[in-house]
C-alpha cells in the first residue's frame, strides 16, 4: 500500500483537471434534465479517456519529453510542423486562459455557499476577494515549482473532493435499479444529444494529453515505470468517472426541477439534507474549483514550452511567465465577473477541431518504431483507438456545427 500512494500522482493531477466546474455544471443540468438515463455516456466517456491518456502517458515515459515537444520534433515539413503547432499552440493557451475564468470562479462558488462573497471597490471597478485569494492560493502552489508539492496538494483536493460528492450522492438515497439501468442501458432523447457530447467532451480534454505526458516523465525516469503508470492512470481515471456519476445521481435524486448553475443544486439540497450536505457539496465545489485553476495554466505551460522548444523546467522563468499570465487573466476575468464570450467561442472551435487532431497525432507518434520501439501500440489498442477518434471526429464536427449556428 505504502508503494501503491508512493506511486500516485500524473493520473490524480488528470482526474482533478477534467473535474472542474464545467464538469459539476454538465453533469449537474444532465442529473436534471434527464434523471439516470445518461449515465452511460459518462461511463463510455471514461472508457475513452482512460484510452487516450494511456497513449499519451506512454509517449512520455518512452521518451521522456512532452507531447508537443515529441510533435514538433516528428513533423518533418517546416510548413505542416507550423500550422500545427499554431493550432495547438492558440487553441491550448487562449482556450485556457478562458477556461482559467471558470476554474475560478467554480472555486469562488463552492466557498461562497458556506462564506459569503466580498467585493472591493477600486473606483469604477469592483474586484471579488474569493477570487484574488483563490487566485493567490493557485499561484503560490505553482510558484514553489516543486512537482512533490504540487503532487500531494492534488492528492489531497482529489480526495476532498471525491468524498464531499460521493457523501452527498449517497445521501440522496438513489433508487438503484434506476441507477444501474442508466449506467448500462444506452438511452436518450433527442433534446439529449448536445448532453451527450457536452459529458464526454467535459472528459475527454485535450490539454489533458499535453499535461499527462509531461507529468509522467517528471515523475518517472524510462518505460520500466510504464505497469505503474498505467495502473495508477486506470484508477485515478475511473475514481473521476465515479465523482463525476455522483454528480449526476446527487442532482437527479435531489428534486430540484430548474438548475442554471451548481450553486442551485446546493441550494435545492439544503432543505432537504440541511446544511450537513450543503457543505459536502461546497467543499467538492472548491476543491473542483482550485485543482482545474492550477492545471490549466500548468498544461498551457508544458505545451508553449514544447512548442517553442525552451528547457522543461517548473522553476524555468520563461516557464513560470507563461502559467502566470493564464493564471492573472482567470483572476482578472473572474473577479470583475467579466464573461469573455468571444475568446471562449474561439476556444469551443479550436478545442472542437483540436482534439480529433491531437488523437490522430497521438495516434501516429504511438505507432512510430523508430520512436516507441516495442512500447508502440498493439492492434486491439488501435482499434479501440479508431473508435475513440472516430468519435471525438463526430464530436468536433457537431461542435463546430453548433457554435457556427450561433454565430
Amino acid at each position: 500500500m505504502k508503494n501503491w500512494l508512493k506511486n500516485l500522482g500524473p493520473g490524480v493531477l488528470v482526474s482533478a483537471a477534467f473535474i472542474g466546474p464545467g464538469t459539476v455544471t454538465v453533469c449537474t443540468l444532465a442529473g436534471v434534465e434527464f434523471g439516470f438515463s445518461l449515465l452511460w455516456a459518462l461511463l463510455l466517456s471514461v472508457i475513452a479517456c482512460i484510452i487516450l491518456q494511456e497513449m499519451a502517458a506512454r509517449v512520455g515515459l518512452v521518451t521522456q519529453k512532452g507531447l508537443s515537444e515529441v510533435i514538433r520534433e516528428e513533423i518533418a515539413s517546416p510548413l505542416f510542423r507550423n500550422f500545427a503547432i499554431l493550432l495547438i499552440f492558440s487553441a491550448i493557451v487562449f482556450g485556457n486562459a478562458a477556461y482559467e475564468a471558470g476554474n475560478i470562479s467554480g472555486a469562488v462558488l463552492g466557498i461562497s455557499a458556506i462564506v459569503p462573497s466580498y467585493l472591493l471597490d477600486f473606483g469604477f471597478v469592483s474586484l471579488n476577494l474569493w477570487s484574488l485569494v483563490i487566485g493567490f492560493i493557485a499561484f503560490a502552489l505553482l510558484a514553489i515549482g516543486n512537482y512533490k508539492v504540487l503532487e500531494r496538494a492534488f492528492i489531497g483536493l482529489v480526495a476532498v473532493m471525491s468524498i464531499s460528492f460521493l457523501v452527498t450522492a449517497v445521501l440522496t438515497k438513489p433508487d438503484l435499479s434506476a441507477l444501474l439501468k442508466g449506467l448500462f442501458i444506452p438511452s436518450k432523447g433527442s433534446a439529449g444529444l448536445l448532453t451527450v457530447m457536452a459529458l464526454i467532451g467535459t472528459t475527454v480534454v485535450p490539454y489533458n494529453l499535453f499535461l499527462h505526458a509531461s507529468l509522467v516523465s517528471e515523475k518517472w525516469k524510462g518505460k520500466a515505470s510504464l505497469k505503474m503508470a498505467q495502473k495508477e492512470l486506470f484508477w485515478s481515471i475511473s475514481l473521476g468517472g465515479v465523482v463525476s456519476m455522483a454528480i449526476v445521481v446527487t442532482a437527479a435524486a435531489s428534486g430540484v426541477t430548474n438548475v442554471t448553475t451548481a450553486a442551485d443544486l446546493a441550494a435545492g439540497l439544503e432543505p432537504v439534507f440541511g446544511r450537513f450536505a450543503t457543505w459536502f457539496l461546497a467543499l467538492g465545489l472548491f476543491a473542483a474549483g482550485i485543482s482545474s485553476a492550477i492545471t490549466a495554466p500548468l498544461a498551457a505551460a508544458y505545451v508553449v514550452s514544447g512548442c517553442m522548444g525552451w528547457k522543461k523546467d517548473l522553476t524555468s522563468g520563461k516557464f513560470r511567465l507563461v502559467w502566470a499570465g493564464i493564471l492573472v487573466l482567470g483572476m482578472i476575468f473572474s473577479s470583475v465577473g467579466f464573461q469573455p464570450v468571444e475568446i471562449i467561442r474561439f476556444a469551443q472551435v479550436a478545442n472542437g477541431i483540436l482534439l480529433p487532431v491531437v488523437a490522430v497525432f497521438l495516434l501516429w507518434i504511438v505507432n512510430r518504431s523508430s520512436l516507441m520501439g516495442h512500447s508502440k501500440n498493439s492492434i486491439k489498442l488501435n482499434i479501440a483507438a479508431f473508435l475513440v477518434i472516430g468519435i471525438t471526429i463526430f464530436l468536433g464536427a457537431r461542435s463546430v456545427f453548433t457554435v457556427l449556428q450561433n454565430l
